[in-house]
């Protein structure tokens, strides 16, 4: 195992506000690894799993050497991000057959989320699918922190504070 921790990040802009944020996670405690969703071919989910080759399962075997997992979107109409989205419902592909084996083993690990908006406010119910998919799949879920990115990218005292809790919560 490389490190005990990843974020998936799951944004429209692999070099936007939620990466920002994320590098300033990353100052904090710079072990931990970081898979953009960007960099791969995830299609949707189907019922009849036509994209069984692309690159979802291969993330998925990845994400599974890992301990602790850190979904990390932008808030796009109240909710996450379709590339992230898209991730959590190609876990679907989890529950049956011969990937079975693979979604067991996200029994136990951690799970938490960020979110990345304009400013303070987040609907409490934007951390909903998170917390129910963990607990769905059996893992823990630890926390969701909201996050923004202030003019000049500057990462805010509050936000910092926040993911300095969040790293906490994983130790």
């Amino acid at each position: 195992m490389k490190n005990k921790t990843v974020v998936i990040l799951g944004s429209a802009r692999s070099f936007g506000n939620t990466r920002k944020v994320i590098d300033a996670l990353l100052v904090i405690k710079n072990d931990i690894d970081v898979i953009d969703l960007n960099d791969f071919n995830i299609g949707y989910y189907d019922y009849g799993f036509k994209n069984s080759d692309d690159d979802f399962l291969g993330i998925i075997q990845n994400i599974l050497q890992y301990e602790s997992i850190i979904f990390a979107t932008p808030v796009y109409w109240y909710s996450m991000s379709a590339q992230l989205k898209t991730f959590f419902d190609r876990i679907s592909d989890l529950l049956h057959g011969e990937n079975k084996v693979l979604g067991r083993q996200l029994r136990g690990k951690q799970m938490a989320a960020i979110s990345c908006g304009s400013d303070d406010e987040i609907k409490k119910e934007f951390e909903m699918p998170f917390k129910e998919s963990a607990n769905y799949l059996g893992m823990k879920y630890i926390n969701h922190i909201h996050t923004w990115v202030e003019a000049g990218d500057k990462i805010p005292d509050k936000v910092a504070k926040r993911l300095k809790s969040l790293v906490k919560d994983f130790s």
